[in-house]
């Protein structure tokens, strides 16, 4: 658990192996809900590689001190997160 929105990570380990690598991180709120837009890689066991690129936005809320994940939203591909980002440019113009 993190103390600070700035702790926060994805990265997640399993039996010596970093399974879900962080690449990068923003964050896009912050206070008692945390909004964090994460780059990251998981690993495929059966290839013995790292996934291309990944993205994922994560709610965090602060309950005792400590950020707990409350919800996410995982970008299924390059052609999604592209979707996304043209229609943000567009509402935003």
């Amino acid at each position: 658990m993190a103390a600070t929105v700035d702790e926060v990570t994805i990265n997640y380990e399993e039996d010596g192996v970093v399974v879900v690598k962080e690449l990068e991180k923003v964050i896009l709120s912050k206070g008692a809900w945390a909004t964090i837009l994460f780059r990251y890689q998981q690993w495929d066991a059966k290839k013995n590689e790292y996934s291309p690129d990944r993205y994922s936005i994560r709610r965090y809320r602060k309950v005792n001190g400590e950020y707990s994940q409350q919800s996410k939203f995982n970008i299924s591909s390059p052609d999604q997160a592209q979707k996304i980002v043209d229609a943000l440019r567009g509402w935003l113009a």
